[in-house]
């Protein structure tokens, strides 16, 4: 396995600096130059900005405006930090070891940085909260999901545990509350073939080959409302909410589907009704059985 290249500046925030790598085809004279060109988000004064401080660099220090251009080479800078709306919600920790740590994330937190949302993301709260600078997921959680999420403290060993999720070798359970449909039998089998297209949020089901399963099981059900447990042996993105409304009994709180709402991304009101509960593996390096169980609620539960 190829060694991942150090950065040349320290972790800010948590976070390690951005690096840009100058193509080997690249025509600009300077690196100034090709900064103003591919970096949109930074204004050609905020770059100058950057340079003026000695705050790009390469693996040999600080670049200058007028540092020639360099097919192939590679600078690093930390990039603004958007304006974040702070997640009033802790993360309670549900194990930790010298190895992993598990959580039990709050609805509206994302699980890594993404857009608008870097500081107020559970690892990056979490690398300053605990000073773990080196922390990982191994899988993550949509930011309106709330529940289980696995994160490796020791880097060496982070592959061992994201190749569980990968290989589906994770056991982990859900609970939700949705829409009830008494014509409707439990459990059943749920199977589609979803597709996320890289700049549309929604993902969406298609004809084709199943790639997303689920089986659910009716917990409870009250008037219009049930309560289900869901056993996903399938990742695909947004599989649960997708898989409920496709059988016309949508999660509670779901902004997406069956319809987005727009809801304001400060407005902590009415989480989506979906929880990461349960999850069971054995552990990869010492064949020990795992299991962690969320000490979360659903707001909506009927049981």
């Amino acid at each position: 396995m190829r060694r991942r290249q150090q950065p040349p500046l320290p972790k800010r925030h948590g976070l390690d600096p951005a690096r840009v790598r100058m193509p080997e085809d690249g025509r600009w004279v300077t690196v100034r130059e090709f900064l103003v060109a591919t970096e949109p988000r930074m204004s050609p004064d905020r770059i100058d900005e950057m340079f003026d401080a000695d705050a790009i660099v390469d693996m040999q220090g600080p670049v200058s405006r007028d540092t020639a251009y360099a097919p192939g080479g590679a600078v690093w800078f930390h990039r603004d930090l958007p304006v974040e709306t702070v997640v009033p919600f802790d993360i309670p920790i549900v194990y930790r070891d010298d190895t992993i740590l598990v959580i039990d994330k709050p609805h509206f937190l994302p699980t890594i940085p993404r857009g608008g949302h870097i500081l107020q993301t559970a690892l990056v709260r979490l690398r300053q909260e605990l000073a773990l600078p080196h922390l990982i997921p191994a899988h993550r959680l949509d930011r309106v999901t709330a529940g289980l999420v696995l994160f490796v403290i020791d880097p060496t060993v982070r592959g061992a545990y994201q190749t569980l999720f990968q290989d589906r070798k994770v056991r982990k359970v859900y609970e939700a509350v949705a829409g009830y449909d008494p014509a409707l039998h439990f459990p059943r089998e749920v199977s589609s073939r979803i597709v996320k297209e890289k700049y549309d949020f929604a993902a969406r089901e298609v004809a084709g080959e199943p790639n997303a399963h689920t089986t659910v099981e009716l917990l409870d059900h009250r008037n219009t409302l049930g309560h289900y447990r869901l056993h996903p042996t399938t990742g695909r993105t947004h599989q649960l909410r997708l898989h409920m409304n496709s059988m016309g009994t949508p999660i509670v709180g779901d902004d997406l589907y069956p319809h987005p709402t727009d809801r304001a991304v400060d407005d902590f009101t009415e989480p989506l009704q979906l929880l990461a509960s349960t999850m069971e593996f054995t552990d990869p390096l010492t064949g020990r059985s795992r299991q962690f169980q969320t000490s979360r609620r659903l707001d909506h539960a009927l049981t």
